[in-house]
C-alpha cells in the first residue's frame, strides 16, 4: 500500500497533484511523462496508478478540482438571500479572483483539453454547463424580475463574461498593475453594466 502521507504530512495524491500542475504549466501536459511527475512528487509509478489511473486523470483533476470550488461558491452566492443583483456581481467577481488564484490550472486546462479522453472530455463539458447553467438562471431571475435587460440574451451574456475568465490567463500577471480582486470587479462592474435596462 502507498504512503498516504509526506515526512510533512502532504497526502500524496495532493503531491502528485501540485508535481504534475507545475510541470503541466513548465513543459505542457504532452511533453510531460509519469516518470517525471512521480519523481518530483517523490513517489513511485504504483502510487500514481493507485490515486489516479492515468496521466489523463490528472490533467482531468487538475481543471475539475477548481471548477468543484467554482460550482460550490457560485450555489453558496446563488443561494444567499439577497437582491439577484448583488447575488450576480458576487459571483462574477468570484469566479475571476477564484480562476486568477488558479491560475497555473486554469491554463493548463485550456491549452490542454483536446488531451482528454472523449469521455473525461465530455465529463468535464457536464460539468462546465451545469456551472454556465446556474450562473445564466441568475441573470434570467434577473431578467424576469426586471432587474436586468432583455435585450441581450442571457446565454449571451454568460459567453460573454465566460470569454474574459477564460483569457484571464493571456494576459493577468501577478506582479501586473491589478490585484486579482481589482480585475474582479473591473469584470463583474462591466458585466452588471451590460445588464442595465
Amino acid at each position: 500500500m502507498p504512503r498516504t502521507t509526506d515526512g510533512d504530512g502532504t497526502p500524496v495524491p495532493q503531491r502528485l497533484l501540485a508535481a504534475a500542475t507545475r510541470l503541466f504549466a513548465e513543459q505542457g501536459y504532452d511533453r510531460t511523462s509519469v516518470q517525471e511527475i512521480v519523481e518530483a512528487a517523490g513517489v513511485t509509478k504504483g502510487a500514481l496508478y493507485h490515486y489516479f489511473g492515468s496521466k489523463d486523470d490528472l490533467l482531468h483533476e487538475v481543471y475539475a478540482r477548481v471548477l468543484r470550488l467554482q460550482q460550490e461558491r457560485l450555489d453558496h452566492f446563488a443561494d444567499k438571500d439577497e437582491p439577484v443583483e448583488k447575488r450576480l456581481r458576487d459571483a462574477a467577481a468570484d469566479v475571476v479572483v477564484t480562476t486568477i488564484e488558479n491560475l497555473d490550472d486554469a491554463s493548463i486546462f485550456f491549452r490542454s483539453m483536446h488531451h482528454l479522453s472523449p469521455e473525461k472530455n465530455k465529463q468535464v463539458r457536464a460539468e462546465r454547463r451545469r456551472y454556465h447553467e446556474r450562473f445564466r438562471a441568475l441573470i434570467e431571475e434577473g431578467q424576469e424580475a426586471g432587474v436586468f435587460s432583455k435585450a441581450t440574451p442571457a446565454d449571451l451574456v454568460v459567453d460573454y463574461h465566460f470569454g474574459s475568465v477564460h483569457h484571464l490567463s493571456t494576459w493577468y500577471r501577478p506582479d501586473g498593475p491589478l490585484s486579482p480582486q481589482q480585475v474582479a470587479d473591473h469584470l463583474a462592474d462591466l458585466l452588471l453594466r451590460a445588464l442595465r435596462p
